[in-house]
């Protein structure tokens, strides 16, 4: 009797609570002198470097940001006129917080700052545990691929399936999807923040970190008998 091939896709996910957050803010001014521009922007640049800093080692793992940026344009009226020139500076600095609640106090200070923009905050896990996580899950998208293979073969009449090949999806040559190696996705587009009312009056900051769905998929290819 002739061996049937069956080929299959096994997937596996599962969500985790993220360990880091890494978070850009910016710092950018305007007007129409030089100057007094740049002042400002590098005035509140020095307040979130030093902020920073103070977090290091701490509840900051690692942070940089990049030089004041200077620039100017002559924007032009609805009317055709080309106008006095406005001055621009800008700096741009991301951090890794392993620390939530400093993240939240770090916000929180400066989301009022004029001039200071929260760019955006992502979460992660740490690469560590990425790692070992990612190991469990592909383990088990290899456990999936099986699993179906067996479903395939009884409902042919077969009784037993053996592995040919097991591989990253689109490496078996049959034109298969993207590989997906154990990739970590984040369950939301944007960082989930809101203001929470304290017994004052005063707005604070609640932060509800994303988890963290890592997933992985493979193609498998069996001899079912």
């Amino acid at each position: 009797m002739t061996d049937t091939v069956i080929t299959v896709q096994g997937t596996a996910s599962d969500w985790f609570d993220a360990e880091r957050a890494t978070l850009t803010v910016q710092v950018n001014h305007d007007g129409p002198k030089r100057e007094p521009v740049f002042a400002a922007t590098t005035t509140v640049a020095a307040q979130v470097t030093e902020a920073l800093k103070a977090l290091e080692r701490t509840a900051v793992t690692r942070w940089s940001s990049d030089r004041i940026r200077v620039w100017s344009n002559r924007p032009w009226n609805n009317e055709g006129k080309q106008l006095a020139p406005v001055y621009y500076a800008a700096l741009t600095a991301t951090a890794r917080f392993q620390d939530f609640d400093a993240l939240a106090d770090f916000v929180e200070r400066f989301a009022t700052t004029t001039g200071v923009t929260i760019a955006s905050i992502d979460w992660h896990l740490t690469e560590e545990r990425r790692l070992a996580v990612t190991s469990d899950i592909q383990a088990r998208a290899v456990h999936d691929a099986t699993v179906k293979a067996t479903t395939y073969a009884r409902a042919a009449g077969l009784t037993s399936v053996t592995a040919l090949a097991i591989a990253d999806p689109g490496m078996l040559g049959d034109g298969g999807s993207t590989p997906d190696y154990g990739s970590p996705r984040g369950r939301g587009a944007a960082s989930p923040m809101m203001m929470k009312a304290m017994d004052a009056g005063a707005p604070e900051l609640e932060f509800t970190p994303d988890r963290i769905e890592v997933s992985a998929s493979v193609d498998a290819r069996f001899r079912a008998s």
